[in-house]
């Protein structure tokens, strides 16, 4: 999650503080605020990074992906009583018990639905999560193809664990999670 410490109503630290107590969440703030003691109160507040405007587009996506490989819960989720878990030296997913080679897209996007259960991300989201990039043209038909060819391989390896893979119309996808 990236966050502003100069939000209207709240401040930044304070929701992060929140998320942080309910959610094991990677959190970066963003801010204009750069002075040391900001970003002591910003890591105080346990979040995973502090940015201090202005910055680079590219630093902050680079930033964000290494925020989602760095956490380790990221790797195994449960969905339908199906244990999903990730292989980062091969990048096969391991579902239930049975191995399933994935392509370096199918991967990645599943290790970014895997790092965020039940919470939709949209095709931006995923764009940024697994290139580092927001706006590419095809980018859309690119990340269906490979839920659709992602999907495929899941259910052949066990009937019902693709359906854990839901489409959120006009937005992007979610992964349904037990745990």
């Amino acid at each position: 999650m990236v966050l502003d410490i100069m939000l209207p109503g709240i401040s930044g630290i304070s929701l992060c503080q929140r998320i942080k107590s309910r959610w094991d969440v990677p959190v970066m703030l963003v801010t204009a605020k750069g002075e040391v003691s900001d970003r002591i109160a910003g890591l105080e507040a346990e979040a995973d990074d502090y940015v201090a405007k202005p910055f680079h587009p590219r630093e902050l996506a680079l930033r964000a992906q290494r925020l989602v490989r760095r956490t380790d819960s990221s790797r195994v989720v449960v969905t339908a009583g199906v244990r999903l878990e990730l292989d980062p030296a091969s990048h096969d997913v391991i579902v239930g018990t049975e191995r399933v080679s994935l392509t370096n897209t199918e991967y990645k996007l599943l290790a970014a639905l895997i790092s965020h259960p039940n919470s939709p991300l949209d095709f931006s989201q995923l764009l940024l999560m697994c290139w580092g990039e927001y706006d590419r043209h095809g980018d859309r038909e690119m990340i269906k193809a490979a839920i659709y060819r992602m999907r495929h391989k899941l259910e052949a390896a066990v009937p019902g664990s693709a359906a854990a893979i839901e489409s959120v119309r006009g937005t992007g996808y979610l992964l349904r999670a037990d745990r």
